[in-house]
């Protein structure tokens, strides 16, 4: 069985890693745009016109997600110590 001082610890890697991941996710949407953006369209046959909203709404799920399962249970975990 976990202590509460182990989750603490993997819950605060965990959201290391995802703010990592959703950080990357970002720099290539802003700095490789076209790039991305044609990729993208190529691979999953979506209009290159379409992109920009799915990629909004990727990036506030994932950046919800991180908070909610990841922050949050290191937040109050932090707390109960």
């Amino acid at each position: 069985m976990l202590g509460v001082n182990e989750l603490t610890v993997f819950f605060g890697w965990c959201t290391v890693i995802n703010l990592a991941f959703y950080l990357l996710s970002a720099f290539f949407i802003l700095v490789f745009k076209d790039f991305t953006i044609n990729l993208h369209s190529k691979i999953a046959d979506v209009a290159p016109s379409e992109l920009p909203r799915i990629y909004f709404n990727f990036m506030g799920n994932y950046k919800l997600g991180i908070l909610l399962l990841n922050l949050t249970p290191y937040i109050a975990l932090k707390l109960m110590a």
